[in-house]
């Protein structure tokens, strides 16, 4: 809930959704018809649903510390019978009234509240105890040694391709880089892999690719050095760079309370991994903030943040020069309805905090960003791109091939009204990607700001 008593909307309730199906069967079972027992207190909410079989499905929602629990057999998460209860809970007090949870949903509920207590008061489980220093230090060694020989196996690789010329890229048979990224793989060096992956894909793929591949391979050669001169590295830098190929790491420094606006939530995936991206922006300390959660292919990650809100948390951030990413820490409440957007620049200023952000990661490929008073532009014809641009100025940002379908770009065009509107997504050398928008709405004296907390999803 967002306060005592205050239900959330059916669009934030949607903002949890893994994808457009479940938010589709989601909204059908938004009618009081197939729930029974349907209740709620200020930090939960319950009901049984009507299914396939002789019984009725358990949907169980901590709306407190987004946790959910259905005993249906579906692999998504929330499914579809967790959004209808919650949609049902958002718009029908009487279907859904204050009570007492059942004692089928009780012991669920009281037991993730013993967690959230143990962790308060800093009961640790036992995997997060400290192990032993000297046998981590020796992993640790044996781990940076393979990535090493990794390293310089690709450093021959690229010199071989550039001595023989980028035409030969494109040759039938030339698949080896698939091969190079197994390798990269067995060195742990998970990080090369994923970019040997992407450059090995790059060949063939339409006017321009020698430029690409050549970009990419000055990148990948850039890594290489710099893991191999890690130890002359700067510290950020360097944590920057285990990171890119791929070690693990923990969050560190002190964390950061603040109430945590959730800007926007999507999901990516390959055959193997679904990755969710939430962007945060915290509404006193003015930090943008990237929370990273995974599932197993085929299976949504279980954190969710209600797109639109705000959540009084702490977070702690990882290593590294210019990253955004942080973990998500002890949460001070239940979510609450969030106040004005991100303060906005022209593009020129995202192209800008792009630039600087790469001084820091140059293997970063975007950066969070708020434009205030741009014009979503649709393209002219099949040749054309979709562009934001400014009104105030002479300038405009490519949209960016992303998440955002053109669906969702329509709807900013929809939102946007041919005027002037504050949109928020990721700037990079790409393009940029709206993922989430405001209207912008006129002050008593006829002045465009951007107004209304409403966070329209694009995705």
């Amino acid at each position: 809930m967002n306060q005592q008593g205050v239900r959330w909307t059916a669009e934030q309730v949607l903002a949890l959704a893994p994808d457009d199906a479940s938010r589709k069967a989601g909204g059908r079972l938004a009618a009081a018809g197939p729930w029974s027992q349907g209740g709620c207190d200020n930090s939960s909410v319950w009901g049984l649903c009507e299914g396939g079989g002789g019984s009725p499905y358990r949907t169980v929602v901590d709306t407190g510390g987004l946790g959910f629990r259905c005993s249906c057999p579906s692999r998504k998460f929330p499914c579809k019978h967790a959004l209808g209860l919650l949609l049902l809970w958002a718009t029908d007090e009487r279907a859904v009234p204050q009570g007492e949870a059942p004692e089928w949903a009780a012991p669920w509920l009281e037991e993730r509240r013993a967690r959230a207590g143990r962790k308060e008061e800093g009961d640790a489980p036992a995997q997060t105890r400290t192990a032993d220093p000297e046998a981590a230090r020796r992993r640790a060694e044996r781990r940076a040694e393979r990535v090493t020989a990794g390293a310089t196996e690709l450093e021959q690789r690229l010199a071989d391709l550039l001595r023989g010329g980028l035409a030969a890229a494109e040759r039938p048979g030339y698949g080896l880089w698939e091969e190079t990224a197994a390798r990269m793989v067995d060195a742990q060096a998970p990080g090369l892999a994923g970019r040997v992956r992407e450059f090995g894909a790059i060949p063939g793929t339409g006017p321009g690719w020698p430029v690409r591949l050549l970009e990419e391979c000055a990148l990948l050669h850039l890594l290489d050095r710099a893991w191999l001169g890690r130890d002359g590295l700067p510290e950020p830098l360097a944590a920057t760079v285990r990171a890119r190929v791929g070690l693990p790491a923990s969050p560190q420094g002190p964390p950061v309370r603040d109430l945590w606006r959730v800007l926007a939530q999507y999901d990516t995936g390959d055959a193997k991994l679904t990755t969710r991206r939430i962007w945060l922006y915290g509404q006193e300390s003015g930090r943008s903030a990237l929370l990273l959660d995974f599932g197993a292919a085929g299976r949504a990650p279980e954190l969710g943040l209600p797109v639109g809100m705000a959540v009084d948390a702490e977070l702690t951030p990882y290593p590294g020069g210019g990253q955004a990413r942080a973990a998500l820490g002890e949460r001070f409440g239940p979510p609450v309805a969030a106040g004005a957007p991100p303060p906005g620049g022209s593009t020129t200023a995202a192209l800008e905090r792009y630039g600087r952000a790469l001084r820091d990661d140059p293997w970063l490929d975007s950066c969070p960003a708020t434009l205030a008073g741009v014009v979503p532009i649709p393209p002219r014809n099949e040749e054309d791109t979709w562009q934001l641009a400014d009104t105030d100025g002479d300038f405009a940002l490519p949209v960016a091939s992303g998440p955002v379908t053109r669906a969702g770009l329509w709807k900013l065009v929809a939102l946007s009204g041919g005027g002037p509107t504050t949109v928020f997504g990721e700037c990079g050398h790409r393009g940029f990607t709206p993922l989430a928008a405001w209207p912008t709405d006129e002050d008593e004296d006829g002045e465009k700001e951007g107004g209304g907390a409403r966070t329209v999803r694009l995705l």
